[in-house]
C-alpha cells in the first residue's frame, strides 16, 4: 500500500511539473537558412531552416513543435538540445525573392489552428509561440539565352557571311 501511495505521489508530481512546462514562455530564437541557389536543373526549390529555441522556463524547448509557412503546415523537426528544423518546396515559378514568414506553433497553438482550418476561419487568428522570418534572395534560373540557341544562331550568321561573301567573289 505504501508503494502505491508513493507511486502515485511521484506520477501526480511528474504530470504537474509536466502542465507546467506546456507552453514556452518568453520564446528566444536564432536562425540559420539554406535554399537552392541554382534552379537550371531543378523543378522545385528547396527551403530549410534550422533554429535554436530558448525559453524562459526550463524544459519547455522538449515540446513538440510545428510551423505553418506560406499557408501550409510543415512538420517541426528536433535535431537536438534545443535545435529544431523546418523545411519545404515550391515549385520555381511561385518561389519568389523575398521574406518568408514562418509561424511556430506549440501544441495549444496547432490545436487551434486545425479547428479553425476545420471551421473554415482564418488561420492567422491564432496567435502563434512565436514567428520567424527568413530572406530568399532567388535562385538562378539560368542564361537569357541558352547556349544551344546562341550557338544556332552564330552558324547561321556564319554560313549567312560565308555565302554572301562567296557569292560575291564568284560574280
Amino acid at each position: 500500500m505504501f508503494k502505491f501511495v508513493l507511486a502515485t505521489i511521484a506520477l501526480s508530481c511528474s504530470v504537474l511539473g509536466f502542465a507546467t512546462a506546456t507552453s514556452c514562455t518568453n520564446p528566444q530564437v536564432q536562425t540559420n537558412f539554406y535554399s537552392t541557389s541554382d534552379a537550371t536543373i531543378v523543378s522545385q526549390i528547396g527551403f530549410v531552416t534550422e533554429f535554436t529555441l530558448k525559453c524562459s522556463n526550463a524544459g519547455a524547448e522538449k515540446l513538440p513543435l510545428f510551423a505553418e509557412v506560406l499557408g501550409k503546415l510543415a512538420p517541426v523537426v528536433r535535431l537536438g538540445e534545443n535545435k529544431y528544423q523546418v523545411s519545404w518546396n515550391e515549385e520555381i515559378k511561385k518561389a519568389g525573392s523575398g521574406t518568408y514568414t514562418i509561424r511556430l506553433f506549440d501544441e495549444e497553438s496547432f490545436a487551434a489552428v486545425r479547428k479553425a482550418q476545420r471551421a473554415g476561419e482564418d488561420v492567422h487568428s491564432v496567435k502563434p509561440l512565436t514567428t520567424v522570418s527568413v530572406h530568399f534572395s532567388g535562385a538562378y534560373k539560368g542564361p537569357w539565352i541558352n547556349s544551344e540557341i546562341l550557338a544556332t544562331g552564330l552558324v547561321g550568321f556564319v554560313a549567312y557571311v560565308a555565302f554572301t561573301t562567296r557569292s560575291k567573289l564568284v560574280a
